[in-house]
């Protein structure tokens, strides 16, 4: 049992909008359960005002992949500010959320300073760069897995790990009934949701496109409406600044999943939203664009899975019934990596428009799937673990 006359203090690291929203969460679920906790680290807006006091603020700043490579002085910089923080602060805990390449280096600082680490968010290792299992395995106190088959392969593979369900769902009350909407559907009075993501990579690469097909589907169905949903008042000036001719929409700063639940179709950018897509049973079509020649020579030798997007990769370990246009046995159609022509998105998205029992079908799949990621509430779960942590 903990010292309730103690005062704890818990080192939280994380670069992504998403980890900022996750760790604000945690911090919530953690502040009463009546232990003094001084709450620190690096990240952004949702920790501070949760009360975590930042030594930096870094989300926002993120980039992926080959962009990444801008950012690597800066970071490396920040990791040496954050291995003396953790040196000489006397932190009792450090979690670290999302972004494991970044976050290795803070678990080793912990590790060298002797501090236990918990692991929010499982690294994809199942999905690619399998040989740092090793690494994690040092690094890793404890392993905190969104998805459910998670934990059984991190486990075999000698990791501590347990699925404590998703936090992006754990406010959300799927409701089960949203392909009923689809049985008298009609094509032509469709309203679209245009998620390009929060990253500024991605918006670079996909709001374009994304536009780009809006305006061909707006000509086959003039009365067609699109919304563009923006996860702050900044991204959404960003997106609005480079809005293309002849592109019409209703801008929205709102939740991924309110938006979702509320148009007939989403187009998504890879990553956490599509689930929150998927739990509002909105049909979608998932991109995620990279570097061509990057692709061809290392991406496509790295990746393990069959799919790419979070959705198509539960769906196939679950239950998969629906099969695409192409019959690749996906969920819903995925163009991971796109890179040029946007007729095949086009046509796999009028193609589904036009197919009402097939939208029936997949809405049904999509609230199915996200079901077990709901009965746990996350926030809750990984509070529980964090304290028996401390003792």
């Amino acid at each position: 049992m903990l010292d309730p006359e103690k005062q704890y203090r818990v080192f939280i690291s994380a670069a992504e909008p998403s980890a900022d929203a996750h760790c604000a969460g945690l911090i919530a679920a953690l502040r009463p359960k009546g232990y003094e906790i001084e709450f620190m680290g690096i990240g952004g807006p949702k920790m501070a005002q949760a009360g975590c006091e930042l030594l930096e603020s870094t989300v926002g700043r993120a980039a992926m992949i080959y962009k990444a490579f801008s950012q690597v002085a800066r970071y490396y910089k920040l990791i040496r500010r954050i291995n003396q923080f953790i040196r000489t602060k006397n932190i009792d805990l450090v979690i670290v959320c999302d972004s494991p390449s970044f976050n290795f280096h803070v678990a080793k600082a912990a590790r060298k300073a002797g501090v236990k680490t918990l692991f929010y968010v499982a690294p994809q290792l199942w999905a690619w760069g399998g040989w740092r299992i090793g690494k994690l395995r040092r690094l890793c106190d404890k392993l905190c897995c969104l998805l459910p088959f998670e934990e059984d392969w991190f486990k075999k593979r000698g990791v501590d790990a347990v699925f404590v369900g998703n936090p992006l769902l754990d406010t959300l009350h799927i409701d089960s009934v949203h392909h009923a909407k689809y049985e008298n559907f009609k094509a032509e009075n469709a309203r679209i949701a245009m998620m390009p993501g929060s990253r500024p990579a991605e918006i670079e690469s996909l709001w374009r496109p994304m536009q780009e097909i809006a305006i061909r589907i707006k000509r086959k169905y003039p009365a067609t409406t699109f919304v563009t949903v923006a996860v702050d008042p900044r991204r959404e000036e960003i997106l609005r600044a480079a809005e293309i001719p002849h592109f019409e929409c209703q801008y929205s700063v709102d939740s991924v999943y309110k938006t979702a639940g509320s148009v007939d179709f989403s187009i998504v950018a890879s990553g956490s939203a599509t689930l929150e897509v998927a739990a509002a049973g909105c049909p979608m079509v998932i991109m995620y664009q990279s570097s061509r020649i990057l692709w061809h020579l290392i991406g496509r030798f790295l990746v393990k899975t069959k799919y790419l997007s979070l959705v198509n990769i539960l769906s196939s370990r679950e239950s998969p019934t629906y099969r695409s246009r192409d019959g690749d046995g996906s969920l819903v159609p995925e163009f991971m990596p796109y890179f040029s022509s946007i007729d095949p998105i086009v046509a796999n998205i009028e193609q589904l428009l036009e197919n009402n029992e097939t939208l029936v079908q997949v809405s049904k799949e999509l609230t199915q799937l996200t079901l077990p990621l709901a009965r746990k509430k996350a926030c809750e779960e990984v509070a529980k673990i964090a304290l028996e942590m401390l003792l």
